[in-house]
């Protein structure tokens, strides 16, 4: 084999179909992501990571090792899901796109106290960054987590001799913020299972399980009642300019899931 042949770069061809393509890049690369906690050291976790730009019509392809490139770069310096923004600006000068989007997807883990024992466990929550970086200077950033909470259902405490149905929900939220403010995880999370019947934990003693189920029972909600107290709280967060929330309630009586969905912006969204 000829080592000296020139190697032509394809992605750079032109292509005549005329077709501007929105999001072209990696997925599921996996990294080591750097996850800033309240009051407490980093916490380093193993994160699943999608990387995009916009392509022009013109061009065939895009460099695809180049995202890997710039994501290993970035995990070198210890910035990877520090410095989202100043990932996506050179992922804009060394692809040469007007529009760059990362999502890192990842467990995050808090220290759950039990309510009576005080016992201490580590609970896991689904969370996810993602940035959105133009080439005109437009940033947007959105903190995504995923609660599993109780809910216990008003009906059945109403009309039910004995006891009520109760089951696990999740919670899924996802928000945009003003970037002069943090708003941490543990923040988002803990605003969340208030708006429950119940927190839920890894961890429960016979003491903290009588304690949980009672919460439950006196404080019955439906999925609509979960979804609107999470509504009203992000509306007068005032560093909170958009949000989205999805709520399953995974039924424990019916062969099928209740369901909710809210999507709210202070702010003007573009089409």
């Amino acid at each position: 084999m000829k080592m000296n042949k020139k190697l032509r770069d394809i992605q750079n061809m032109s292509d005549v179909r005329g077709v501007e393509i929105q999001k072209v890049g990696v997925k599921d690369v996996e990294v080591p992501l750097s996850v800033q906690r309240k009051n407490a050291a980093n916490q380093t976790v193993s994160a699943k990571a999608r990387l995009s730009v916009t392509l022009p019509h013109n061009f065939k392809g895009t460099h695809m090792s180049r995202f890997i490139e710039i994501l290993s770069e970035w995990e070198d310096r210890n910035l990877l899901g520090i410095d989202i923004r100043g990932c996506l600006i050179d992922v804009i000068k060394k692809l040469e796109a007007k529009k760059a989007e990362v999502k890192f997807e990842f467990k995050y883990f808090i220290e759950k106290t039990a309510p009576v024992s005080k016992k201490q466990s580590l609970m896991g929550y689904d969370c996810s960054f993602k940035g959105v970086y133009k080439k005109n200077g437009d940033y947007k950033f959105i903190l995504g987590v995923k609660v599993p909470v109780t809910t216990l259902c008003p009906c059945s405490k109403e009309i039910s001799d004995y006891g009520a149905h109760n089951q696990r929900a999740i919670v899924s939220v996802n928000i945009s913020y003003d970037e002069q403010h943090i708003i941490w995880l543990e923040d988002l999370i803990e605003i969340v299972e208030n708006c429950a019947s119940s927190p839920v934990y890894p961890l429960l003693k016979r003491e903290d399980e009588k304690f949980v189920t009672e919460k439950a029972y006196e404080n019955p909600k439906f999925v609509e009642d979960v979804l609107r107290d999470v509504v009203l709280e992000f509306r007068k967060h005032s560093a909170i300019n958009w949000f989205e929330i999805d709520i399953e309630s995974i039924e424990s009586i019916h062969n099928h899931s209740a369901w909710a969905y809210q999507k709210e912006s202070k702010v003007c969204e573009e089409n």
